[in-house]
């Protein structure tokens, strides 16, 4: 039997589409482990057999996901991010919310380039999930490194007062340098978590966004722990669970206006036991159609 991508919700016509969603399969930006690339069509293949139901048991068999397909490859890294930021302002032009599939976490580059683009005049924020801050400058040579994306944000799209990163716990010593020199950008550690509970960290970040109109969340799939998510190229000790992850993406869906998001990082080939960091890839994502209900 043939199941499409997107089990029983899947559209043909934008039109009639509550999310889009593009896949972007380049991993030519990760410094350790690769195959980020492959993750698109994996999470894909999983909701072959999900059904429309998030881990809550609500519902959503009327929500409909429009799958633009993926970015074509291109062996010039300055003309395929340029394409992808051409076709995510296309699907975000749709007025759609727009969901990214990764690729390593390089690609919010030109994502954030886009979202900034169609927001233009409007307040915008981040929230960034990660077990790495990615503000470094520079990474092995390279301005585009996966270690660099939120250092090209807070450069080009927003100030750092604009951005909350949420499960760090591994740090570049300039990383920490920026830190110091920013104590407005809201930063909440795996350790905070642990400590005060997912929910004293989407209080503060309610707090942090208050008056702001479109927010974009960029969640590397390496926020979690690796013993929920081992299929990522630079996994790190000390993360946060799947469970509490989906919290705080559930509540921070209900109470921000989040109009955008990627999920990057996932590495399948990397992924040997059963998938399970691409099934929890698109786990969460389920958590994020479900708030498409009607």
């Amino acid at each position: 039997m043939n199941i499409p991508y997107w089990r029983e919700i899947y559209t043909t016509n934008i039109n009639q589409a509550d999310v889009c969603v593009l896949g972007i399969p380049f991993d030519g930006a990760a410094s350790v482990g690769k195959g980020a690339a492959l993750a698109p069509d994996v999470i894909r293949n999983c909701t072959k057999v999900l059904p429309p139901v998030n881990s809550a048991g609500t519902r959503f068999p009327e929500v409909r996901v429009y799958d633009e397909g993926d970015v074509e490859f291109s062996l010039d890294w300055g003309k395929f991010f340029e394409q992808v930021e051409h076709q995510a302002l296309k699907l975000m032009e749709s007025g759609k919310f727009c969901i990214f599939i990764g690729g390593d976490h390089s690609v919010t580059i030109p994502l954030a380039k886009a979202y900034a683009q169609y927001n233009a005049g409007r307040k915008i924020g981040f929230i960034h999930f990660d077990s790495h801050p990615d503000l470094c400058n520079e990474y092995e040579d390279s301005r585009w490194s996966h270690a660099c994306p939120l250092k090209r944000v807070v450069d080009e799209q927003i100030a750092p007062r604009d951005l909350a990163q949420i499960g760090i716990r591994s740090y570049e010593s300039e990383e920490l340098d920026f830190y110091q020199a920013h104590p407005e950008l809201l930063l909440i550690k795996a350790q905070d978590i642990f400590k005060n509970g997912y929910q004293e960290a989407i209080e503060q970040i309610i707090a942090h966004f208050k008056g702001y109109d479109a927010i974009y969340l960029t969640l590397d799939i390496d926020v979690l722990d690796p013993a929920y998510a081992p299929g990522t190229g630079t996994p790190e000790a000390g993360g946060l669970s799947s469970r509490e992850l989906m919290e705080l993406i559930n509540q921070l869906m209900d109470r921000l206006p989040i109009t955008a998001m990627d999920l990057v990082e996932i590495s399948p080939s990397l992924d040997t036991v059963n998938q399970i960091t691409s099934w929890a890839g698109a786990k969460i994502i389920y958590e994020v159609l479900a708030k498409f209900a009607l």
